[in-house]
Protein backbone atom coordinates (compact mmCIF):
# COMPACT_ATOMS: atom_id res chain seq x y z
CA UNK A 1 0.00 0.00 0.00
CA UNK A 2 1.50 3.31 -1.10
CA UNK A 3 1.25 6.32 1.12
CA UNK A 4 -0.18 9.42 -0.60
CA UNK A 5 2.02 12.44 -1.14
CA UNK A 6 1.43 15.03 1.59
CA UNK A 7 1.16 18.61 0.38
CA UNK A 8 1.10 21.84 2.37
CA UNK A 9 -2.57 22.26 1.47
CA UNK A 10 -3.27 18.81 2.90
CA UNK A 11 -1.68 19.81 6.21
CA UNK A 12 -3.74 23.02 6.28
CA UNK A 13 -6.86 20.99 5.46
CA UNK A 14 -6.17 18.59 8.35
CA UNK A 15 -5.51 21.43 10.79
CA UNK A 16 -8.73 23.25 9.83
CA UNK A 17 -10.82 20.09 10.22
CA UNK A 18 -9.16 19.38 13.59
CA UNK A 19 -9.81 22.95 14.76
CA UNK A 20 -13.47 22.83 13.67
CA UNK A 21 -13.96 19.44 15.33
CA UNK A 22 -12.41 20.73 18.55
CA UNK A 23 -14.65 23.82 18.55
CA UNK A 24 -17.75 21.72 17.95
CA UNK A 25 -16.69 19.46 20.80
CA UNK A 26 -16.33 22.47 23.11
CA UNK A 27 -19.80 23.57 22.03
CA UNK A 28 -21.56 20.31 22.93
CA UNK A 29 -19.36 19.37 25.91
CA UNK A 30 -21.45 18.86 29.02
CA UNK A 31 -24.69 18.36 27.06
CA UNK A 32 -26.54 15.15 26.14
CA UNK A 33 -25.40 15.72 22.55
CA UNK A 34 -21.76 14.96 23.44
CA UNK A 35 -22.27 11.17 23.23
CA UNK A 36 -23.90 11.50 19.81
CA UNK A 37 -21.05 13.74 18.66
CA UNK A 38 -18.41 11.23 19.76
CA UNK A 39 -20.32 8.40 18.04
CA UNK A 40 -20.43 10.37 14.78
CA UNK A 41 -16.69 11.08 14.92
CA UNK A 42 -15.92 7.38 15.51
CA UNK A 43 -18.14 6.29 12.59
CA UNK A 44 -16.54 8.85 10.28
CA UNK A 45 -13.02 7.73 11.26
CA UNK A 46 -13.92 4.10 10.55
CA UNK A 47 -15.47 5.14 7.23
CA UNK A 48 -12.31 7.04 6.25
CA UNK A 49 -10.10 4.07 7.14
CA UNK A 50 -12.22 1.58 5.17
CA UNK A 51 -12.25 3.92 2.17
CA UNK A 52 -8.46 4.32 2.29
CA UNK A 53 -7.96 0.56 2.59
CA UNK A 54 -10.52 0.06 -0.24
CA UNK A 55 -12.79 -2.19 1.83
CA UNK A 56 -15.63 -1.56 -0.59
CA UNK A 57 -18.53 -3.37 1.11
CA UNK A 58 -18.07 -1.78 4.53
CA UNK A 59 -17.14 1.53 2.94
CA UNK A 60 -20.40 1.62 0.94
CA UNK A 61 -22.48 0.71 3.99
CA UNK A 62 -20.91 3.41 6.15
CA UNK A 63 -21.03 5.89 3.26
CA UNK A 64 -24.76 5.36 2.84
CA UNK A 65 -25.25 5.73 6.59
CA UNK A 66 -23.30 8.98 6.81
CA UNK A 67 -25.00 10.37 3.70
CA UNK A 68 -28.52 9.72 4.94
CA UNK A 69 -27.57 10.70 8.48
CA UNK A 70 -26.88 14.34 7.56
CA UNK A 71 -30.58 15.21 7.63
CA UNK A 72 -31.04 13.35 10.91
CA UNK A 73 -28.11 15.25 12.41
CA UNK A 74 -29.69 18.59 11.50
CA UNK A 75 -32.75 17.57 13.53
CA UNK A 76 -30.77 16.11 16.45
CA UNK A 77 -28.35 19.04 16.69
CA UNK A 78 -30.85 21.75 15.81
CA UNK A 79 -30.27 23.69 19.01
CA UNK A 80 -26.47 23.29 18.88
CA UNK A 81 -26.31 24.34 15.20
CA UNK A 82 -28.43 27.40 15.93
CA UNK A 83 -26.23 28.31 18.90
CA UNK A 84 -23.07 27.77 16.81
CA UNK A 85 -24.27 30.11 14.05
CA UNK A 86 -25.46 32.74 16.53
CA UNK A 87 -22.12 32.64 18.33
CA UNK A 88 -20.23 33.08 15.03
CA UNK A 89 -22.54 35.91 14.01
CA UNK A 90 -22.07 37.69 17.32
CA UNK A 91 -18.26 37.31 17.39
CA UNK A 92 -16.42 40.59 17.17
CA UNK A 93 -13.68 39.74 14.66
CA UNK A 94 -12.12 43.20 14.86
CA UNK A 95 -11.63 43.23 18.62
CA UNK A 96 -8.17 43.37 20.12
CA UNK A 97 -8.52 39.83 21.47
CA UNK A 98 -8.33 38.43 17.97
CA UNK A 99 -10.22 35.78 16.10
CA UNK A 100 -8.64 32.70 17.68
CA UNK A 101 -9.24 33.93 21.20
CA UNK A 102 -12.85 34.77 20.35
CA UNK A 103 -13.32 31.18 19.21
CA UNK A 104 -11.53 30.03 22.37
CA UNK A 105 -9.11 27.64 20.68
CA UNK A 106 -6.75 28.94 23.33
CA UNK A 107 -8.27 29.37 26.78
CA UNK A 108 -8.27 32.74 28.44
CA UNK A 109 -7.52 32.42 32.14
CA UNK A 110 -10.12 35.07 32.93
CA UNK A 111 -12.84 32.95 31.35
CA UNK A 112 -12.17 30.02 33.67
CA UNK A 113 -11.70 31.98 36.89
CA UNK A 114 -13.60 30.12 39.64
CA UNK A 115 -12.73 32.51 42.45
CA UNK A 116 -15.88 34.54 41.83
CA UNK A 117 -18.27 31.57 41.91
CA UNK A 118 -18.44 31.39 45.71
CA UNK A 119 -19.22 35.10 45.88
CA UNK A 120 -22.03 34.67 43.34
CA UNK A 121 -23.54 31.71 45.21
CA UNK A 122 -23.35 33.52 48.57
CA UNK A 123 -25.05 36.57 47.06
CA UNK A 124 -27.81 34.42 45.56
CA UNK A 125 -28.32 32.70 48.92
CA UNK A 126 -28.76 35.99 50.77
CA UNK A 127 -30.99 37.45 48.04
CA UNK A 128 -33.09 34.28 48.17
CA UNK A 129 -33.70 34.79 51.91
CA UNK A 130 -34.89 38.37 51.34
CA UNK A 131 -36.91 37.49 48.20
CA UNK A 132 -34.80 39.76 46.04
CA UNK A 133 -35.19 38.98 42.35
CA UNK A 134 -31.98 38.55 40.39
CA UNK A 135 -30.79 37.34 37.00
CA UNK A 136 -27.08 36.62 36.48
CA UNK A 137 -25.52 35.45 33.21
CA UNK A 138 -22.04 33.89 33.40
CA UNK A 139 -20.04 33.86 30.17
CA UNK A 140 -18.37 30.70 28.91
CA UNK A 141 -17.36 30.25 25.26
CA UNK A 142 -18.51 32.73 22.65
CA UNK A 143 -19.32 36.41 22.72
CA UNK A 144 -22.19 37.98 24.68
CA UNK A 145 -21.91 41.34 22.92
CA UNK A 146 -25.30 40.83 21.31
CA UNK A 147 -26.93 41.20 24.75
CA UNK A 148 -24.30 43.29 26.57
CA UNK A 149 -24.95 46.16 24.17
CA UNK A 150 -28.52 46.45 25.48
CA UNK A 151 -27.37 47.35 29.00
CA UNK A 152 -24.90 49.53 30.85
CA UNK A 153 -21.22 48.65 30.50
CA UNK A 154 -19.43 47.99 33.79
CA UNK A 155 -16.02 46.85 34.98
CA UNK A 156 -16.42 45.72 38.58
CA UNK A 157 -14.72 42.88 40.42
CA UNK A 158 -17.31 40.28 41.45
CA UNK A 159 -18.23 40.69 45.09
CA UNK A 160 -21.18 39.44 47.14
CA UNK A 161 -22.03 42.89 48.47
CA UNK A 162 -21.80 44.49 45.02
CA UNK A 163 -24.17 41.90 43.51
CA UNK A 164 -26.68 42.39 46.34
CA UNK A 165 -26.55 46.19 46.04
CA UNK A 166 -27.09 46.05 42.27
CA UNK A 167 -30.21 43.88 42.58
CA UNK A 168 -31.59 45.81 45.59
CA UNK A 169 -35.11 46.83 44.58
CA UNK A 170 -34.42 50.56 44.97
CA UNK A 171 -31.17 50.41 43.02
CA UNK A 172 -31.25 52.10 39.58
CA UNK A 173 -29.39 49.07 38.18
CA UNK A 174 -31.61 46.30 39.56
CA UNK A 175 -33.86 45.96 36.50
CA UNK A 176 -32.57 43.50 33.89
CA UNK A 177 -29.73 41.00 33.94
CA UNK A 178 -26.12 41.13 35.07
CA UNK A 179 -23.31 39.81 32.85
CA UNK A 180 -20.25 38.27 34.53
CA UNK A 181 -17.10 37.43 32.58
CA UNK A 182 -14.33 35.76 34.53
CA UNK A 183 -14.16 37.59 37.85
CA UNK A 184 -15.67 40.85 36.64
CA UNK A 185 -19.16 42.26 36.23
CA UNK A 186 -19.12 43.64 32.69
CA UNK A 187 -22.71 44.81 32.21
CA UNK A 188 -25.90 45.54 34.15
CA UNK A 189 -29.52 46.30 33.20
CA UNK A 190 -29.11 43.95 30.26
CA UNK A 191 -32.19 43.01 28.25
CA UNK A 192 -32.20 39.30 27.42
CA UNK A 193 -34.16 37.49 24.69
CA UNK A 194 -37.20 35.73 26.13
CA UNK A 195 -37.64 32.07 25.26
CA UNK A 196 -40.89 30.98 23.63
CA UNK A 197 -40.38 27.36 24.74
CA UNK A 198 -43.80 26.12 25.84
CA UNK A 199 -42.34 23.33 27.95
CA UNK A 200 -41.21 25.85 30.59
CA UNK A 201 -43.51 25.47 33.63
CA UNK A 202 -46.00 28.30 33.95
CA UNK A 203 -44.90 29.03 37.52
CA UNK A 204 -41.77 30.62 36.04
CA UNK A 205 -42.09 34.21 34.89
CA UNK A 206 -40.24 36.44 32.44
CA UNK A 207 -37.03 36.39 34.50
CA UNK A 208 -36.69 32.63 34.10
CA UNK A 209 -37.81 32.71 30.47
CA UNK A 210 -35.11 35.28 29.79
CA UNK A 211 -32.57 33.01 31.51
CA UNK A 212 -33.61 30.16 29.24
CA UNK A 213 -33.58 32.47 26.23
CA UNK A 214 -29.97 33.58 26.65
CA UNK A 215 -28.79 29.98 27.12
CA UNK A 216 -30.65 29.02 23.93
CA UNK A 217 -28.73 31.64 21.96
CA UNK A 218 -25.32 31.38 23.60
CA UNK A 219 -23.11 29.01 25.55
CA UNK A 220 -23.52 31.00 28.76
CA UNK A 221 -25.11 29.72 31.95
CA UNK A 222 -27.69 31.69 33.92
CA UNK A 223 -28.76 31.91 37.56
CA UNK A 224 -32.19 33.27 38.46
CA UNK A 225 -33.50 34.13 41.91
CA UNK A 226 -37.28 34.26 42.15
CA UNK A 227 -38.74 37.41 43.69
CA UNK A 228 -41.92 35.54 44.64
CA UNK A 229 -40.55 32.33 46.17
CA UNK A 230 -36.86 33.04 46.69
CA UNK A 231 -36.00 29.88 44.75
CA UNK A 232 -32.59 29.78 43.06
CA UNK A 233 -32.54 28.26 39.56
CA UNK A 234 -29.55 27.20 37.47
CA UNK A 235 -30.11 27.15 33.71
CA UNK A 236 -27.68 25.52 31.30
CA UNK A 237 -28.32 24.77 27.62
CA UNK A 238 -31.93 25.97 27.98
CA UNK A 239 -32.63 23.40 30.72
CA UNK A 240 -33.16 23.80 34.46
CA UNK A 241 -30.56 21.88 36.47
CA UNK A 242 -31.42 20.55 39.90
CA UNK A 243 -28.98 20.78 42.81
CA UNK A 244 -29.14 19.57 46.38
CA UNK A 245 -27.69 22.54 48.24
CA UNK A 246 -25.56 25.65 47.81
CA UNK A 247 -22.34 23.63 47.84
CA UNK A 248 -23.67 21.44 45.04
CA UNK A 249 -24.71 24.57 43.12
CA UNK A 250 -21.20 25.97 43.45
CA UNK A 251 -19.65 22.70 42.27
CA UNK A 252 -21.96 22.56 39.23
CA UNK A 253 -21.19 26.11 38.19
CA UNK A 254 -17.44 25.54 38.49
CA UNK A 255 -17.73 22.36 36.46
CA UNK A 256 -19.58 24.20 33.69
CA UNK A 257 -16.82 26.81 33.61
CA UNK A 258 -14.04 24.25 33.07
Amino acid sequence: MELPDLRILDVIDILLVAALTFYLYRLVKGTPAINIFIGIVIIYIIYSITETLKMELLSRALGAFTGAGVFALIVVFQQEIRKFLLMLGSTNFTSRKGFLKQLHFFKDDADTDHTAVDQIVKACDEMSKTFTGALIVIKRDGSLDFVKNTGDEQDIIVNKSIIKSIFFKNSPLHDGAMIIEGNRITATRVILPVSDNRSIPQRFGLRHRAAVGVTERSNAIAIAVSEETGQISLINNAEFETFENLEDLSVRIKKHLE
